[in-house]
């Protein structure tokens, strides 16, 4: 008896042994286990509402540096290369993803006030970087503390990295001043992300319950009318002829004459008092009302047409999913749908941008085509387009995988400027989100299979998102308490959340009053000129749209390019 107990109590000690070093001594499963917990904690504690505001996944990154600062006290390390392999790895799929999901609509919003907002956003970053000298101008602090406190409050690592760099290549021997700048990073970090998303509520606040929430209605770029031909000059005119002759984009989806419905093509000749169903720009319907005569006054834009019913059910429009991963690069006009079945394709939809069809464009998985025919025509265009919603419910992993090498690769290549001692690199977060935009943009054309649905891209965004906060946190957790309380400390500290608060405030209400922009676009290009995906995430938990996600992706590539120069200067001019 006594025997059987002692084994028992054996075992125990073993099995109690072996789960104390499991979260304890260095691994890779210690490693997942804490981050597994910060994660749910984190998360668990963002749903909580107090007046109605919960700050989501941004209390992943506090809960890493409690969970941190308390192991710490217990003699508790995780291995620091799997923590930054984990941290960095998080980030590139977070802004990958964000690159491919927004990067369909990405050069339409650049030229929609693109512009506008990387105006905005280089005030703030000139504002901030101001702030920061003055501070070390008319303070204690001085100016490499000021720039490690700037890198932090922007929550920019890439900058911090330049800023170290160029220093050590001016003057080799300055290792401890180098060390200096990281721990003022590591105290302004936090006071970055706290300052930001004060600011974002404040903004949140002066916008109102009734301005906030503003759904962004899909990019509409068509519009439909019915013509009267009513112009002499174009009487037995084919359609092809009076295409060239107005160099005008238009789809005649129907025709009417003598009571009878036709789908034209380009040699079908428009007579006197035809009746033409035209698909075209809404700028372009004044010219065309030129060129065809009357314009007629029904509206043909109302969502509640039902246009099967409109030519007593003869012809047919119907949406089509693009689905079949070959035809992802491949022309329209190449398919020969309209000549081999006798249908028109008027309108193209692409991530919630409506297009006009035309031959040349080159078609991409998940396109939903407005096609106008015969039923068995349109059945047997469906077949050839694929048409099947499973089938876009497959993720297509070897786009991601070579999106995300060579968005490593380009974050990686050194860019060298006259007059700066070393070089700027976009890093692991520029280079990403750059090919993450390209692939969603254009990487039909290179017949790679890029589209993933909303929740698939929104979890992988998610997933890198709380790795990354997770890791960072539990990174710069360590001395965090130590050196922000401390009167030094508190003095970073302060100076931090002024740096992340005052600028961004006054940037966003600038926005708001000067340049009209709505919440969304406002807190997305505020969140990039940061540039600060931790508070993005709260954006996103109070806006039901990806507007913020866009201005985000607008802005973060030329953001992040200037602060990493900016830093490089402080440290030439004043160093």
């Amino acid at each position: 008896m006594t025997n059987l107990a002692a084994y028992f109590v054996l075992k125990f000690e073993k099995t109690m042994n072996w789960f104390v070093e499991l979260f304890t001594q260095h691994s890779a499963l210690q490693v997942v286990i804490y981050i597994a917990i910060v994660c749910a904690i984190g998360l668990g504690l963002g749903q909580i509402k107090i007046k109605g505001i919960n700050l989501g996944v941004t209390l992943v990154f506090f809960t890493g540096i409690f969970l941190r600062h308390f192991s710490q006290k217990l003699g508790i390390s995780l291995d620091a290369q799997m923590l930054s392999f984990a941290q960095n790895f998080g980030l590139i799929l977070f802004v990958y993803n964000l690159g491919v999901q927004v990067g369909p609509g990405f050069f339409s919003s650049l030229r929609h006030g693109g512009l506008k907002l990387n105006a905005i956003a280089l005030i703030g970053i000139v504002f901030t970087t101001i702030v920061a000298c003055l501070f070390s101008f008319f303070s204690s602090v001085g100016i490499l503390d000021s720039i490690g406190l700037l890198c932090g409050a922007s929550t920019n690592t890439p900058s911090l990295i330049a800023a170290q760099q160029t220093l050590l290549d001016m003057h080799p021997e300055a290792g401890a001043e180098a060390t200096n700048i990281a721990t003022a990073y590591a105290v302004g970090y936090p006071m970055g992300v706290l300052g930001l998303l004060i600011c974002l509520i404040c903004i949140k606040a002066i916008y109102g319950k009734k301005q906030l929430f503003t759904p962004k209605e899909d990019t509409i770029t068509t519009f439909v009318s019915e013509f009267h031909i009513s112009n002499p000059a174009i009487y037995n005119k084919t359609i092809k002829e009076i295409a060239q002759l107005s160099k005008l984009r238009f789809i005649i989806s129907r025709l009417w004459r003598d009571g009878k419905v036709v789908i034209p093509t380009g040699d079908t000749k428009v007579q006197k008092d035809d009746h033409l169903l035209i698909v075209s720009r809404k700028e372009d319907v004044d010219s065309l009302n030129l060129i065809f005569g009357d314009i007629e006054n029904t509206d043909w834009n109302r969502p509640d047409i039902n246009w099967n019913n409109v030519d007593n059910g003869h012809l047919l429009s119907k949406h089509i999913l693009v689905t079949k991963k070959s035809l992802s690069g491949v022309k329209l006009g190449s398919l020969h749908l309209r000549n081999q079945f006798n249908i028109n394709i008027t309108r193209i939809r692409r991530a919630g941008i409506e297009m006009l069809a035309s031959p040349s464009l080159r078609l991409q998985q998940g396109d939903k085509l407005t096609v106008v025919g015969e039923a068995d025509a349109i059945a047997k265009v469906a077949d050839i387009l694929g048409n099947e919603q499973r089938g876009l419910n497959t993720p297509n992993l070897i786009s991601i995988f070579i999106g995300i090498a060579l968005g490593v690769i380009l974050g990686s290549i050194p860019i060298h400027f006259p007059g700066l001692s070393s070089a700027i690199k976009l890093g692991i977060a520029g280079g990403p989100i750059i090919v993450g935009i390209l692939m969603g943009a254009f990487g039909h054309r290179m017949h790679l299979a890029t589209y993933t649905t909303t929740s698939a891209n929104q979890m992988l965004r998610e997933l890198g998102l709380v790795l990354f906060l997770s890791c960072l946190g539990f990174s710069v957790g360590g001395t965090f308490f130590e050196s922000v309380f401390s009167l030094q400390g508190l003095a970073w500290a302060g100076i931090g959340t002024a740096i992340a608060f005052v600028p961004t405030l006054i940037c966003g209400i600038i926005g708001k009053y000067c340049f009209k922009l709505d919440f969304a676009q406002n807190a997305g290009m505020l969140c990039a000129m940061m540039p600060n995906p931790i508070v993005l995430s709260y954006a996103g938990s109070v806006i039901d749209n990806d507007e913020h996600n866009e201005a985000y992706a607008t802005v973060y590539p030329v953001a992040m390019f200037i602060r990493i120069l900016f830093v490089q200067l402080l440290v030439l001019m004043f160093v």
